[in-house]
């Protein structure tokens, strides 16, 4: 459906008042629409956003929601164009900025699984060219994983292009590698560095014989339907790209900017629907193929942390930034461009992912993009969450709690709530039980918070004459002594 709802804001220099906000709606929820916390959350993060919207004096935002397969709900607000009063629409474009990294982190991994490079090999094998100033004399060479995982050491960028909007071209970057400086050696840190992406996309083009862009449209574009995006093409559809809000409350209109030769770094355009799009690709398992960009084990790594901060505030995986909060992981990137600044975050236990577009440099996309997922993407999470299956205790099972030992130790297992579990009664501590699932045929699985001892085996009990003799977990036991 499509709203229209005026939106009152101070205009500029405080001469035009009560401008007319349109906000342009589209939802589509399948079975969650009906879920009266899901519209509790849309209408919470409506009256928020509004807000954002009216007291910072934002252009314009899109915003959607991904859960598996589909794009759940989606609005569009405010202006794509502010002079012309073009509103936002679900199929406006926005420069995507640094999430081009993670198309190109996932063209590496297509290439790696056809065996066509292997993540640890030098640069230099592929780009005999390939030269810098090294930040130590015995520093390693730079891999394909170094690049990826913002690992490398190399400069964050290679000219002034964020100043003078002129990005170099491939030839020059080729040209004037050698006067690059290294701040890091390999592995030393996680700094971020677009010069690097950039490196990777030439090592794309020079494996594939295709042009970044001509990559992204064989490779991920179409298997996905992704038929609004593109690299650094002037689009009529595209959003106009706001600076930051100056004390008299106007903007700067940034014109189109041509990534050129560091478009794997950050010259994908894309919209809130074909963004949906390679969010849900992050869920799928099995192998490549048709609308899977890749295997469940590449996915997997690529979702894993490779490098930590300094600080182990966050990490980093192939492509993805990696963070844990409350409990939970999320992976995503953000992206910024003259007039553009973007957030996608997912959740992938749950399958959520939150996507946030704007056209403006100070919109704060990340932090919408946690009170998107935190409201309504957390409230689809439970309303799609299938109703977990309580297995119903069997009073026979008291017989397993009592006292166990073997050459590691004692351990008790209890009876608690109707459940078992499982503690060591020597430790210094307390500390968390460790859960018996049941399983079936008097068995259980070995369940805790973390990876450490026989996590997720099987625990079975040896029975002599009727009496609990000993207990396995997965293939050591130990005997029970009361």
């Amino acid at each position: 459906m499509n709203i229209v709802m005026a939106v009152n804001k101070v205009g500029v220099n405080c001469l035009i008042f009560g401008l007319l906000w349109l906000i342009r709606v589209s939802a589509t929820f399948g079975n969650t629409v009906d879920d009266p916390e899901v519209q509790a959350q849309v209408t919470l993060f409506n009256a928020w956003i509004e807000g954002q919207i009216e007291y910072r004096e934002l252009p314009g935002i899109v915003v959607g929601v991904v859960a598996g397969d589909d794009l759940v709900w989606t609005r569009a607000y405010g202006y794509a164009n502010m002079e012309s009063k073009r509103s936002m629409e679900l199929n406006t474009r926005f420069r995507m900025a640094s999430h081009s990294k993670l198309f190109t982190a996932t063209a590496i991994m297509q290439l790696r699984e056809e065996n066509r490079l292997r993540l640890d090999d030098p640069v230099t094998d592929y780009l005999p060219w390939f030269a810098y100033q090294s930040a130590e004399e015995d520093a390693a060479s730079i891999t394909i994983e170094h690049l990826l995982t913002h690992s490398s050491g190399l400069p964050r960028e290679f000219s002034s292009h964020w100043s003078d909007f002129d990005f170099p071209s491939a030839i020059k970057i080729r040209e004037l590698m050698p006067e690059r400086q290294a701040a890091f050696a390999p592995d030393v840190r996680w700094k971020y560095s677009n010069l690097a992406y950039t490196i990777a996309g030439m090592i794309v083009e020079e494996v594939s014989g295709l042009s970044w862009a001509e990559y992204l449209e064989a490779n991920i574009f179409r298997p996905l339907g992704m038929q609004d995006s593109s690299v650094d093409e002037p689009d009529p559809l595209l959003a106009v790209g706001y600076g930051i809000r100056r004390p008299d409350s106007s903007r700067e209109v940034f014109p189109f900017v041509d990534a050129r030769g560091m478009a794997a770094a950050t010259g994908l355009t894309s919209t809130v629907e074909d963004m949906a799009k390679f969010v849900s690709a992050q869920f799928r398992q099995g192998q490549r193929g048709e609308n899977r960009l890749l295997s469940t084990a590449s996915l997997r790594e690529m979702h894993r942390v490779r490098m930590l901060e300094s600080t182990w505030t966050s990490g980093q995986g192939i492509g993805f930034n990696v963070q844990r909060r409350e409990g939970k992981l999320f992976v995503g990137h953000g992206g910024g461009y003259p007039g553009y600044t973007t957030n996608t975050t997912i959740q992938l236990d749950s399958k959520i992912g939150v996507i946030v577009l704007t056209n403006t440099n100070d919109s704060g996309p990340a932090r919408i993009a946690r009170e998107l997922m935190d409201t309504v993407g957390q409230a689809v999470a439970a309303a799609l969450k299938p109703e977990e299956e309580q297995s119903e205790w069997d009073p026979a099972w008291e017989r397993f709690a009592g006292r166990y030992t073997s050459r590691n130790g004692e351990s008790e297992v209890l009876v608690m709530d109707n459940r078992l579990v499982r503690i060591n009664p020597w430790s210094t501590s307390l500390g968390e039980p460790l859960q018996l699932v049941p399983i079936g045929n008097d068995q259980f699985r070995y369940e805790w918070s973390t990876g450490g001892g026989p996590v997720g085996e099987v625990i079975r009990f040896e029975e002599i004459d009727g009496e609990v003799t000993r207990m396995y977990t997965g293939d050591s036991y130990s005997k029970r002594i009361r």
